[in-house]
C-alpha cells in the first residue's frame, strides 16, 4: 500500500533503495568558495597585495556591501521559508479572480505582499500552475515577488537614503513589467512552449512543517548567500579595477549606461534582497541605469535562466527572459523619466 505522502501532485513516488546522502549542492558551493577565498588571501599575503591601497579599497567595498545586505537576506529567506511551509497551497486559487486578464495584476500585487527570493520563485510558480492557477498570473507572481516585496523595498530605502523616489520607481517599474509580461503571455503565449516539470511547492501532507521551514530556509540562505558574496566581490572588483575611461564611455551615454547595467545585472545574479546595495555603489551611473539594474536583476539573471529552462523548458526560457528584459528596460526608462 502506498502512503498518502507518497503522492505528489498526482505522481506516484516509487520506493527507492536507501542511498548514501551527499552534501547539498549549495553547501558544497559555499565550502568551495570559502576555501578558494582563504587560498587567494594566503597567496596574496606574501606578495604585498594586501597592503596596497587598491586591495584595501576592494576589501572595504566588498565587506560593506555584504554586511549591509546580510540582515535583509536573512529576513527574506526566513519569510520565504515560512510561506513555503505554512501558507496553504491552494491560497491563490481561492483569492485570484477567475478572469485571467484580471488575475494577472492581482497576482503581481500579491507578489508585493508575499516576500520570496528569486531562487524560490520558479518552483513556486510551477506549483501554482499545477494547482490550477492560469500561467499568466503565475508568471506575473514569479516576476513581482522577488522584486517588490517589503524586504526588498526596505533594503532599497536603506541603500538609497533620502531618495524615496528610487523606491517608488522600483515598485512601479517592477509591477508594470510583471503585469505586461502576464498579459503578453495571455496574448502570445503557447502551451507547447511550456512543459512544467513535476515539482511540489508548499507544505506536503503528513510532513513536519517546522522541518520543511528549516530545510527551505537553509537551502535559500546558502544558495542566495553564495550569490551575494560573488556579487559583492564582482561589484568591488568593478569599482576598483575598471578604468575610469571605460566607465565614462558607458556612463556618459544615457542608453549605453542603461544597457551596460542591464547586462551587469544579468551576469552578477545578485539576490534581490541585496542588489540595492550593489546598485547604490555604482555611483558613476545615472539613476535610470541603476533603476534598470534593480528591475532586471530579480527577474532575469543567469541562475534564473537556468532554473526556468530546467523547469519549464528551453523554448519557454529564452523567449520569456528575452521579452522580460525588453519590457523591464522600457518600463525603467519611462518611469525613471517621470520620477527620477
Amino acid at each position: 500500500m502506498l502512503k498518502t505522502d507518497e503522492l505528489v501532485d498526482g505522481v506516484v513516488a516509487t520506493a527507492a533503495p536507501p542511498a548514501r546522502r551527499l552534501p547539498p549542492q549549495p553547501v558544497v558551493l559555499a565550502a568551495a568558495t570559502a576555501v578558494a577565498l582563504v587560498a587567494a588571501v594566503a597567496a596574496l599575503a606574501g606578495t604585498g597585495w594586501l597592503s596596497r591601497p587598491a586591495f584595501s579599497a576592494w576589501r572595504t567595498v566588498c565587506l560593506a556591501i555584504t554586511v549591509q545586505a546580510l540582515p535583509f537576506l536573512v529576513l527574506g529567506t526566513v519569510l520565504s521559508g515560512a510561506i513555503n511551509a505554512f501558507v496553504p497551497a491552494d491560497l491563490f486559487t481561492r483569492v485570484l479572480p477567475r478572469r485571467p486578464a484580471l488575475a494577472v495584476p492581482v497576482a503581481g500585487v500579491a507578489g508585493a505582499v508575499l516576500p520570496g527570493c528569486e531562487c524560490a520563485s520558479v518552483p513556486v510558480a510551477n506549483s501554482l500552475i499545477r494547482r490550477g492557477v492560469t500561467p499568466a498570473a503565475a508568471f506575473a507572481f514569479l516576476l513581482s515577488a522577488p522584486a517588490v516585496n517589503p524586504v526588498v523595498l526596505t533594503a532599497t530605502a536603506v541603500a538609497f537614503p533620502g531618495n524615496p523616489a528610487m523606491v517608488a520607481a522600483r515598485l512601479l517599474a517592477s509591477l508594470a513589467t510583471a503585469a505586461v509580461m502576464g498579459w503578453l503571455w495571455l496574448w502570445l503565449g503557447r502551451e507547447d512552449w511550456l512543459r512544467p516539470a513535476v515539482r511540489h511547492g508548499g507544505h506536503h501532507a503528513g510532513h513536519n512543517r517546522w522541518r520543511e521551514f528549516r530545510l527551505g530556509f537553509q537551502h535559500d540562505f546558502l544558495n542566495a548567500g553564495g550569490f551575494l558574496v560573488f556579487g559583492a566581490m564582482a561589484a568591488a572588483t568593478f569599482n576598483v579595477a575598471v578604468p575610469r575611461a571605460v566607465l565614462d564611455t558607458f556612463s556618459g551615454s544615457p542608453w549605453l549606461s542603461v544597457l551596460f547595467l542591464t547586462g551587469l545585472a544579468i551576469v552578477l545574479a545578485v539576490c534581490s534582497e541585496a542588489d540595492a546595495f550593489v546598485a547604490a555603489s555604482l555611483t558613476g551611473f545615472s539613476p535610470a541605469a541603476r533603476l534598470a539594474f534593480l528591475v532586471v536583476g530579480p527577474m532575469v539573471d543567469l541562475k534564473l535562466i537556468s532554473l526556468q529552462a530546467g523547469t519549464f523548458g528551453r523554448a519557454f526560457a529564452w523567449r520569456f527572459c528575452t521579452a522580460t528584459v525588453v519590457v523591464a528596460v522600457a518600463a525603467s526608462a519611462l518611469i525613471s523619466g517621470a520620477l527620477l
